[in-house]
């Protein structure tokens, strides 16, 4: 399957701002997009601990994760693609 962007402030939408107690609720909406997905980046605004979190729980998820910016660019996180 193509790479799948996903937008971390949009998985605590409607809120000004994530929260650790909601984690479980950003994980599965997480997990719901990535369903067939082999190489997903991580992207928009949201707090490191978010993203770290969600890094976490996609490893043995997906192939390959990324992290992008417009600062940074594409930085890989991890990839398991054996090619």
């Amino acid at each position: 399957m193509a790479e799948l962007e996903i937008d971390v402030g949009e998985l605590y939408e409607n809120t000004d701002q994530a929260k650790l107690s909601d984690y479980e609720k950003y994980k599965k909406r997480c997990l719901d997009k990535v369903t067939g997905s082999s190489e997903v980046v991580l992207t928009g605004a949201g707090p490191i601990w978010l993203y770290l979190k969600l890094a976490h729980t996609l490893h043995g998820k997906v192939k390959s994760l990324y992290y992008s910016s417009p600062v940074t660019g594409r930085v890989e996180i991890f990839n398991h693609n054996p090619f």
